[in-house]
């Protein structure tokens, strides 16, 4: 029987109380806008372009073509597998929630190492979008004012970006759903403006030869099959942070629909728009050499230069530096909320902080400053490691590919006792399941492989080294004094809204 005040609640209030939780955040987003801020996150014109210099020397154009594709389908059964289990749980810790109720067994473990494999993601991916936004910066200011792109001043940057974002999420989620509403016609509009200008512009374009089958291996590795699986990373990590969606479910109306929306399409339509971008681009290059030894450090910037000259290069950095801000404070965002539940289940040192709720805007401020506090940590490390970005990009692949696919290896574990929400995958539920734990396992390997030869302490892949700090830090915590008292998610709220709600998690 319900309680007196439970009967006036909407659905999407009803179900975060039968899920455990009560509703804090304010409930505002609509659909469209939780597809914007995954779309936003994913922002091809960041990591296509951020990553397009590495895929120049790990394969070259036909790797970059071939592999959006084929990385795009796989990150698409990725997508399908989280998007059914979003359906059924939709709140904000998402992931390790979602761990928690999958688990047949210890399931406080499985939930602990999920957020945590989250949460470092998450900061990663927001330290390499604002670091990526801080090149490109540093780049324009370079052809425009001859502000030299030096390692301290792109970290100098990269705080201004942070700073930024980290006060702009703190104004509120209406904001915020707007900024990432009007991001999503900022991306679309920006890549036709791209490609059409690099389409028109030229009086030179490189061949179709060129463009689909030109393998090119800078790398010191003799292995053509090894090089291309780097190249890979490109279109991996651009297609992450979709997971924003669930994240921002206790935010979103009709969350147990919108939620799993949000995923799969803006998985699709970065898919579509990334790949005809990547097109524009390698048929405009003019002089591959040059981009890939360019001295503003950016290839993409000297394909613009030498394509449309000066002015045009200029306008077109613009735009992807535009787009690159939105994808960062999208990132900050879905980053802060995952911190904001995280903690509100005590999982975090100084939880009690972190989970603090701004009175006036209903938003997790302390939150929204550790996300962004964490990013530059990660970010400032190139001012005495030039291959740190590298890195970065990498932690943030495999720290949020693998707690992605946890819970998706759980649920094909619960076969048909799973309870499927209104959103699902019905019999290709398993087959999907399958292919995006076996895709997982192969990126998580291949992206901690060294990059280059032969190997140094200047170009070593520190991949390995940060996941295992963070790996070893949730271990030893856990082992020593987690595992005697954390439970997993647990019930929150007032006792008046909840008492008549038993939690799903209680009655596992």
């Amino acid at each position: 029987m319900l309680s007196a005040d439970t009967s006036s609640v909407t659905s999407d209030e009803q179900r975060l109380r039968e899920l455990g939780y009560t509703q804090e955040l304010a409930r505002s987003m609509s659909g469209f806008s939780n597809f914007a801020l995954s779309f936003s996150v994913v922002s091809i014109l960041s990591g296509c372009l951020t990553l397009y210099g590495f895929g120049m020397v790990t394969g070259g154009p036909a790797v970059i073509i071939w592999g959006w594709p084929v990385v795009g389908l796989m990150t698409l059964c990725v997508a399908l597998a989280m998007a059914e289990i979003c359906s059924s749980y939709p709140t904000a810790g998402g992931l390790y929630y979602w761990a928690a109720k999958l688990a047949p067994s210890r399931g406080p473990a499985w939930s602990w190492f999920t957020g945590y494999f989250n949460f470092m993601g998450q900061v990663a991916v927001t330290a390499g979008v604002d670091f990526g936004a801080a090149i490109f910066t540093n780049a324009f200011l370079e052809l425009q004012w001859g502000f030299a792109a030096t390692p301290g001043h792109t970290v100098a940057i990269f705080a201004v970006i942070l700073l930024a974002h980290g006060l702009l999420n703190t104004q509120g989620v209406r904001l915020v759903a707007i900024l990432n509403n009007v991001s999503v016609w900022w991306h679309m509009a920006g890549v036709a403006i791209i490609v059409g200008a690099l389409a028109i512009v030229p009086s030179h374009h490189a061949s179709v030869s060129f463009v689909f089958t030109k393998f090119v291996n800078e790398t010191g590795f003799h292995s053509s099959f090894y090089v291309a699986m780097l190249g890979l990373l490109l279109a991996q990590y651009t297609l992450t942070g979709y997971d924003a969606s669930a994240h921002m479910t206790e935010e979103t109306h009709d969350a147990a629909r919108s939620g799993p929306k949000g995923i799969v399409n803006s998985v699709l339509v970065s898919l579509v728009a990334g790949w005809i971008l990547l097109l524009g681009i390698t048929f405009a290059i003019q002089n591959y050499d040059g981009a890939v030894n360019s001295t503003t450090g950016v290839p993409p910037a000297q394909i613009f230069l030498d394509a449309v000259g000066s002015t045009g290069a200029k306008l077109l950095l613009l735009i992807v530096i535009g787009a690159q801000f939105f994808c960062g404070m999208a990132s900050v965002t879905a980053n802060s909320r995952m911190i904001y539940a995280f903690s509100r289940d005590g999982a975090l040192p100084g939880s009690r902080f972190w989970h603090r709720i701004n009175p006036r805007t209903q938003t997790p401020t302390s939150a929204v400053w550790l996300a962004t506090g964490g990013a530059f940590l990660l970010g400032a490390q190139d001012l005495w490691n030039a291959t740190a970005y590298a890195a970065v990009t990498s932690v943030s692949v495999i720290g949020l590919y693998i707690a992605y696919v946890i819970p998706v290896f759980l649920r094909l574990r619960q076969g048909d006792a799973f309870q499927l929400g209104p959103w699902n995958l019905g019999r290709w539920s398993r087959p999907i399941g399958i292919v995006a734990v076996v895709w997982t396992v192969v990126i998580t390997v291949l992206f901690m492989l060294p990059t280059l030869n032969p190997i140094t302490a200047a170009n070593f892949n520190y991949t390995p080294v940060a996941v295992a700090a963070v790996l070893g830090f949730a271990g030893v915590w856990w082992l020593v004094s987690a595992r005697h008292w954390f439970t997993g998610p647990k019930v929150q709220g007032p006792p008046e809204q909840l008492a008549d709600q038993p939690s799903e998690l209680e009655t596992r």
